[in-house]
């Protein structure tokens, strides 16, 4: 059996403990065979350790000099290291497997504060409707290595709805739900040389438009293929309540969201397929073409089901094109139409062109660098989002207008510190359906790690 590390070094390092029957040879003529250091003097020359001088002496009642001292220690470590070999290799895989699977799982998230201040005309002369959104939120996004190609990620979200009024401290579980607590995506990522596929719950913004026809989560399948040019291929199940597909604002009823389907009648959720082809987004012109599908429920004779009003078979056809002037200024425009809305005659209620077009146009000035304090960036936007044309914006899933509405809004965005990001935008316009006017200011300061 090896003696073992710790051994060895007290082995080595221990004079005077060492019987002469294990010592070498006497290899200095002035070191007598009776003195007390005799047996780890000849022990250390056996082992290469000390070398004496050249002309046979030892030279014990000497100072040595501190080259002498690294001379002896170089060539111990020397000795252990290649006695020793063995284990400290294995030793060194050990090290080296556990820090990579620390490595394999990396966390990045965010506390957001976000306040949002909605103002809507109302039904009533001199009646108007206003709602605050005070929240705040934890967000955890995990990922993890699973081996050179493929990744694991999820977004975990706490307290997302949290009104900051009411101080409520979240928690418990109620009919298998964590209150508080929901896990919003999970998927898989496999990255090869110009492929991409994503398997599992995860979010789908239209590339070809910016995503002004959809930024929100599928739970299904994605492909992307290409460099310079790519193609993309997704499908999958889209959930119309919590998306507030094809919606429009609120009404004289009140502030919000008005969801365009009844779960009742069909249930919550429709298939969805999406095609899209664009260039390199980091190119100085930019175009995209694209088609998405959202396949519902919706009886005509019964004039009942989940896309009620619109139509079983929802087709948006959607072009976008950017030009960047230079590294600071760059101009985006979008245009897309929904084809398969049912006839006004046989119940579809949004057989408009106001309703079954979208259409935008947004000027960029530089950009928020969240990790660069001082950086800034504006923009301003006319949008014209069509009720059954746009399945879930991002102008509403990151700021204060919906579909179903048409206006101007401005932002600005600045980083106040490393990690410190700040964003406020204004809206003003209506709502398509009713003629409504509305206003909304929409503000978000996150704090990332």
């Amino acid at each position: 059996m090896k003696k073992t590390l710790v051994s060895a070094l007290t082995t080595a390092l221990v004079v005077g403990a060492a019987s002469t029957t294990f010592a070498a040879a006497n290899p200095f003529e002035d070191v007598p065979a009776d003195h007390w250091a005799y047996d780890a003097i000849a022990q250390l020359a056996a082992d290469g350790v000390i070398e004496g001088y050249g002309d046979g002496t030892y030279r014990g009642d000497q100072e040595i000099t501190r080259y002498e001292m690294a001379q002896m220690i170089k060539a111990l470590i020397d000795k252990l290291a290649a006695e020793f070999a063995d284990e400290l290799n294995n030793l060194g895989v050990r090290v080296a497997a556990l820090e990579k699977k620390v490595d394999n799982v990396k966390w990045q998230g965010m506390v957001r504060y976000r306040y949002i201040n909605r103002h809507e005309e109302g039904a009533q002369e001199n009646k108007t409707n206003n709602k605050n959104t005070n929240g705040l939120l934890l967000r955890l996004e995990p990922q993890m290595t699973i081996n050179k190609n493929w990744t694991a990620k999820a977004r975990i979200d706490y307290n997302r709805n949290t009104e900051m009024d009411d101080a409520k401290n979240y928690g418990g579980v109620a009919n298998n739900k964590v209150d508080g607590f929901e896990v919003d995506r999970v998927w898989v990522e496999g990255k090869y040389s110009n492929f991409l596929i994503k398997l599992g719950k995860f979010n789908v913004k239209t590339a070809a438009d910016f995503a002004t026809t959809m930024d929100y989560r599928i739970a299904g399948a994605e492909a992307v293929i290409g460099k310079d040019v790519q193609v993309a291929v997704r499908g999958g199940r889209l959930n119309l309540k919590d998306s507030s597909a094809f919606a429009h604002g609120g009404n004289s009823a009140g502030p919000g969201t008005v969801a365009h389907y009844n779960a009742a009648n069909g249930g919550e959720t429709a298939s969805y397929i999406g095609v899209e082809v664009y260039n390199d987004r980091a190119k100085k012109f930019n175009w995209g073409l694209g088609w998405q599908h959202v396949r519902g429920e919706f009886d005509i004779e019964a004039n009942t089901g989940n896309l009620k009003g619109i139509g079983s078979n929802v087709n948006i056809f959607n072009v976008g094109l950017g030009y960047k002037f230079d590294k600071n200024v760059n101009l985006t425009g979008v245009y897309a139409f929904a084809t398969g809305i049912e006839n006004e005659d046989n119940g579809g209620a949004y057989d408009e062109n106001k309703y079954k077009n979208t259409y935008a146009f947004q000027l960029n000035y530089k950009g928020a660098d969240k990790a660069k304090k001082g950086s800034w960036g504006a923009f301003v936007a006319w949008r014209h989002l069509g009720d059954v044309a746009t399945i879930h914006p991002t102008a509403k899933e990151n700021g204060p207008m919906n579909g179903g509405e048409e206006g101007w809004e401005i932002g600005v965005h600045y980083t106040f510190a490393k990690n410190i990001l700040g964003k406020a935008q204004f809206y003003s316009g209506k709502e398509l359906a009713s003629d409504m006017k509305v206003n909304a200011v929409w503000t978000e300061l996150g704090f990332y790690f």
